[in-house]
Order: C-alpha cells, then structure tokens, then sequence
C-alpha cells in the first residue's frame, strides 16, 4: 500500500503537466468573436463573374527573336581571309521562327549544336529557321578576298545584328598597322610571325579592315613607265599679278604609274591643283608630287593654279611653264590674255612659234574670260626649256560711252498760230544705258515715243523726260531707232517779227544731226543766229560757181559709215591717225583714174588739194575735226561731192565717178556784190522742196497722232547740220515776215 502510494502521486503530476501544455498549443491566436460583410446583390454578381472568368494569355513578345552576342575570329593566309563566327540569341515566339544571322557575307559552313543548320538566303541576308521559345547558339564559317594596292591590303568583314561584337584579326606580318572603318581596336599582339588585334566592332555594319603590307601581296614583274603629256596653259595679266592656268592631259602608255611629279615655274606660288582622278598632291622645292587615286587609268586630267605677283602700271616678265617630269613626249600651247588697257609684246624662247589665236585648243580658249593677245605652240626637247619674256605696257582706263547716237534727224513744222510739232528721230547703238534723258524746251509736251519700231511710255520727272532704250541683254547688234514727237506752244505770228527755235537737250553724244524746218508759205524767214550751220552755207564752201555738188541730206535713214553720196562711200579707217585721209578713184567700170582732182574743204580753214596718182590712189593730212566736204572733179565726168565728219580716227574714201554727157551751155557773165558764206546775217531765202520726213510727220499728224494742229500742207523747207553735240541743246533765230 505504501509503495502504490508515491507511483499514483507521480502519475497525477505528469498528468497535469501535460495537460498545460496541450492548453498553451490549442489556444486560438485571435479570441475575437467572427465577423459578416454585407453587400449589394451587383457587387455580389460581380465578384462571382471575376471568379468564374478564364485566366488571360500572357501578352506576345515585341520581337521574333534576337541575337544577343557575336563572337568573331578572323585569319588573313595568302590572299583570302576566313572567320568562324559563333552567334548566341533567344527566340521570343512560339514555333518556327526565322531568324536573320549576317548579311552581305559569304558563308562557307552553319551549323548548330554539332548538326548543320540550313540557311535561307532573301535578298543580300542570311536566316535559319528555329523553333522557340528557348535559346539557340549557331556557328558560321566565312570567307573573303583580300584586296591589294602598293603598301596596302584589305577586306570586308561584315558584322550581325548583334547587341555585342567582338573580333579578333590576326593578319601576317609583326609590323603591321591595322586600322578599322567602323569600330575599335581594344587590344594589338605579335606572335608567330603575325599581327593579332582585339576589336569591338559597331553591329550591324560592314567594316573595312586594312593594313600596312610589305610582303604579304604578291609579287608582279615591274614595267617601265612611259607617259605623253599635253600641256594647255594660259597666262593672264591682271593689274597687280600674273595668274597662269594649266590644263594638263597625261596618257599612259606603258606601266601604272602610281605617282607624277609636276615642275613648277620659278617665282611661282601653287594656289590649286584639281582632277578627278588625284588623291593627294604635296609641294616639295619647286615640285608637286601628285598621288594618283586609280593607277590602271589610262588617262588623266589635271588643273593646276598658279600666281605671281608684279609692279603696278607698266612691267616686264621672263615666266617658264609647267612641266610634266619623265614623259616621252611634250608638247603645249600657250595662250596670254590681258585685263584692262594695255600692249603685249611678247618674246618667245627657241622652240616656240607663234600661232594665231583661233588656232588654240578649245578646251584653253574656254578658260580665257577677256580676248586672247598671243599665242604660241611648242614641243620640249631636251635641249630646250619651253618660255616667253612679256613686255606689258599699261594704260590709264578711260570712260566708255554707254550708248551714243549715230544720226539724229529733226523735223519741225510751224503753223501760222505760232505752235511747232517737232518729231527727233535716232539712230541708236546702245551698250548699257536703259533710257534717254530729254529736256523738252519750256512749255513743251511730249506727244508720243517709238523704240525699234514699237510704241514706247516714256516716264517724266521733275528734270525732264526718260525715252526708253532696249535693255541690253536684248538689244540688236547694230543701230535701231528711236524717235519721239513734242508740241512746243508759242506766240501766233504777226506781219513781222523774231522766232526763236530750240531743240531738246539730252544726255546721250550724238554723231551727226540733221535740222529741217518748214515754214507757212504765206511767210519769208531770215536765218539771225543759232549753233547749226545752214545747208546753203555747206554748199557754198563745198561747190564752186557753174560746177554741180551734192550733200547728202537725212532722209529716214542713217548714212552709210561717216556719210555717203552718189558715188562716194565714206568710212572709218582706225589704223589711220586722226586728220588722215586716204582713199581710191575708180570709174563705174572699176578702173583706177588717175588725175582727178580731189578737195577736201572745212569749215573755218583753207580747202586742201591734191591729185590722185597713177594708182588712183590720194592721200590728206592735218584737216581739223569737225564737218568737212571732199569733191572730186575730172574733165569729161560728172563731180562727185559729200559731206562727212572728222573724228579721233582716219578717214577711208571710196570714189565712183560717173561719165558726164555733153550738153549745150550758155555763159551769162555779169558783176555781183560779194557773199560772205560765213555771214551770220545772210539770207537764207532759198525755198526748197520739203523731205520726205515732212511728208511723213504730216500724214503722222493727220491720222496718228492724238493731238490736233493745223498743219502747213505748203510752205518753205530751211535746212541746217550740226555735227558732235555732246548734252547741249541746239537753237536757231529767225527774222520773219508776212509776203
């Protein structure tokens, strides 16, 4: 009993541990009585729509597949260059997938996980087709030729679309300097013999790769090289230089010249050499050494510039040419061109010959931009070094008339009221000037314009009027005419009195110009004074008593040269000095006529006389610028007379003398008073037929004109000449009276 006792004590006090624990393990984490949510029967429907909606597909990948690196081992042998390229990607897409791998490569072998791996060629790329999604690894063998040049090799190493590309070259040769189009070498070793460089190259891309080569091209037998050269070179004098041109046309004949050296002129300065066919060119003690681009070329083409410079004014210059060195054969043409006003003499070395100028090639008379002077050919000998000494003498410029009037014909008709419609017309050569200026006489109006033939605007301002010219791009290449008609307003005319008469002023130099007036018949007039010379006064100092002359008269149209009559054609003579004048007499059946007397009358001075010799041929000098008269006479002809103008240059005449016939004459000899021709207060009564330019401006008036005048149908017709008006008006003064 009492050993049951402690077992039964020992076994209730177990109990109660245990039970402890198991309490302490059961008891609930939260005691919290359980809580309700409460919702609308739309909430209620929409989470059982959510909990019984399909589980979305996971969205597609953005790209089929993608090539993440490329790893790239190149080896150059002989002339071909061969890679392994090992390509690791991930294709993104479910199934079969193409894959573009390189372009522009040939590949020799593809293969992946030890098996081949066929490739599909589209277009210049190269794709495999793999299945996904997973990773892939593919290896490629490729090839290429390795191309040479003197001191140079190179290839083509293409580069996939990789995110990362790394190379490594090994090329022959421990001195080799390998450079790269595209990329950058991040490592350079020797072994073996042999140059190895690490790049990282630019994905995506095609890279050139080349290197300095000494033994690695192949050897080829060498040739002589034989060239011919054509050297086209034009010197030009400007004010403060000598610029010298060069065209240069080099043929090879035998060999690939890879560089051609060029011997400037001594005090020369290179300013530019061109040719499509140069690569470098590089000036070394008077030469240029020029680095041909294409060396298998069997021509090239060369521009070389050069520059000297000189003394201002008058210089004197020995200049040599450009050479070609090393050539078979050369031979050149030299064209020299001068700016501004000057004379060339030029010398040429021994070998040269003078050409004419439209003999030079047409490529180098292209090259000029002002009249050639002179020009040579040559051919260079050994013995020989191609040159010209220029002597150049400079001239002061001068102006250049813009445009100027060869011949001005003026028509004026007067009515009884005192008005006067005047039509001026123009022979014009124009170089530049756009318009006229015309500065009517007080109280006139213009009434219209004509240029070339065409109804013409003319514009007025306070300073006068503007008559347009043709614009000079389109202007004729000689005379064309212009003319205009004003209304002058004046004071009705009385039983006696003055008339005063003036013609516009403008700024243009005119040669010759013709006045004629025509007066009411009903009205006698007296020439007072004015700056035209009267027609009667030219015939008087011109024609002799009893002997016929003839002046000619404007009639519509200019003269031909400096003027022209029945039988005599006048024209400017340039290589004569100024005064001079030299001419021929024929017949009408082109035979010389010796004997015949010729005089040549001027205004103010004594008449020259001189007989033509057994050549025809007659000879002045010394007569005065301004209006002259020549006459010709001989027995058993009729006299030949006309007028012309003495200008800066000589004077050509050309005389056609004409057989007189015989007629029955009758001499009245009786005393007269003296006449002094140089009178200004001579009469001037002489009535004498209107023109044709009075015919003209009547009928003008008549039907054209949008103005009303009573124009005189009858009347006296007064001539008058006045030569070089240069931005002067001319005026006249009459005394008239009623008859």
């Amino acid at each position: 009993m009492a050993l049951r006792t402690p077992v039964t004590l020992f076994f209730l006090v177990m109990l109660c541990v245990i039970q402890n624990a198991r309490a302490q393990v059961a008891a609930p984490p939260n005691s919290q009585p359980p809580r309700s949510v409460t919702l609308t029967l739309a909430e209620y429907n929409r989470l059982l729509d959510l909990a019984t909606r399909a589980t979305a597909a996971p969205p597609a990948a953005p790209l089929a597949a993608v090539l993440s690196n490329a790893e790239i081992t190149v080896r150059v042998d002989g002339s071909a260059a061969t890679g392994t390229f090992t390509l690791a990607g991930q294709v993104l897409r479910s199934g079969m997938t193409r894959v573009t791998l390189i372009s522009d490569a040939t590949v020799l072998d593809a293969s992946a996980d030890g098996r081949p791996l066929p490739l599909l060629v589209d277009g210049r790329s190269h794709q495999a087709l793999l299945s996904g999604p997973g990773p892939f690894a593919a290896t490629l063998e490729w090839g290429s030729p390795v191309l040479f040049a003197p001191g140079r090799a190179s290839f083509t190493l293409p580069v996939p679309p990789a995110g990362a590309a790394h190379a490594t070259i090994e090329v022959p040769g421990e001195q080799a300097d390998v450079h790269l189009s595209a990329g950058s070498i991040t490592r350079r070793t020797t072994r073996d013999g042999r140059t190895i460089v690490d790049a990282a190259l630019d994905p995506a891309s095609a890279t050139q790769v080349w290197w300095s080569m000494r033994d690695s091209a192949p050897h080829a037998a060498e040739r002589d090289t034989r060239t011919v050269a054509d050297v086209m070179s034009l010197i030009t004098l400007a004010d403060s230089e000598v610029r010298m041109v060069a065209l240069i046309d080099l043929a090879i004949v035998q060999g690939e010249p890879r560089t051609v050296e060029l011997r400037l002129p001594d005090g020369y300065q290179l300013t530019g050499i061109t040719g499509s066919s140069l690569e470098t060119s590089e000036p070394v003690d008077g030469k240029v050494v020029l680095t041909l681009a294409d060396p298998t070329a069997r021509r090239h083409q060369l521009l070389v510039s050069l520059e000297r410079p000189h003394v201002d004014g008058s210089f004197s210059v020995d200049t040599g040419l450009v050479q070609v060195s090393d050539v078979q054969r050369e031979r050149g043409e030299i064209g020299v061109e001068g700016i501004g006003a000057l004379d060339l003499a030029a010398t040429e070395r021994p070998g040269m010959h003078r050409l004419d100028i439209r003999e030079l090639n047409p490529a180098l008379q292209s090259l000029a931009r002002t009249p050639l002077l002179a020009a040579f050919r040559y051919q260079r000998t050994p013995s020989s070094v191609p040159g010209l000494a220029l002597a150049v003498t400079r001239f002061r410029d001068s102006g250049v008339l813009a445009a100027m009037v060869d011949r001005l014909a003026a028509t004026t008709l007067i009515t009884s009221e005192g008005r006067a419609l005047t039509e001026v017309r123009m022979w014009v050569k124009n170089h530049a000037q756009p318009f006229v200026k015309v500065e009517l006489p007080a109280g006139a109006t213009m009434v219209s314009v004509e240029v070339a033939g065409e109804p013409a605007k003319p514009v007025t301002g306070d300073d006068g009027s503007r008559v347009p010219l043709l614009r000079p791009g389109f202007r004729p290449a000689g005379l064309y005419p212009v003319s205009f008609v004003y209304l002058h307003a004046g004071t009705p005319f009385g039983r006696k009195g003055d008339l005063a008469m003036t013609l516009p002023r403008m700024d243009i130099p005119v040669g010759v110009m013709d006045w004629e007036v025509f007066a009411p018949e009903k009205y006698s007039m007296q020439y007072v004074d004015g700056d035209a010379i009267p027609r009667q006064i030219l015939e008087r100092v011109a024609g002799k008593k009893g002997q016929s002359s003839s002046v000619s008269r404007a009639a519509g149209s200019p003269s031909s040269g400096l003027g022209s009559s029945a039988g005599i054609m006048i024209s400017l003579s340039p290589a004569e000095p100024s005064g001079t004048l030299r001419g021929v007499v024929k017949d009408s059946a082109g035979s010389v006529l010796p004997g015949v007397t010729i005089e040549v009358a001027s205004l103010g001075r004594a008449t020259l006389k001189v007989v033509s010799g057994g050549d025809g041929t007659f000879r002045f000098s010394g007569i005065p610028q301004g209006v002259a008269t020549i006459m010709a006479t001989l027995p058993g002809f009729n006299t030949a007379a006309a007028n012309f103008v003495v200008g800066n240059v000589g004077t050509r005449v050309d005389i056609q003398m004409r057989i007189g016939s015989l007629e029955e004459t009758i001499t009245v000899t009786s005393s007269t008073p003296r006449v002094d021709p140089w009178d200004p207060h001579t009469a001037i009564d002489r009535s004498e037929p209107p023109s044709q330019n009075i015919i003209d401006l009547q009928r003008r008036v008549a039907g054209v004109l949008p103005i009303r005048v009573d124009v005189p149908r009858a009347g006296t017709a007064y001539y008058f000449s006045r030569a070089l008006v240069v931005d002067e008006d001319t005026h006249l003064s009459f005394h008239y009276s009623r008859r």
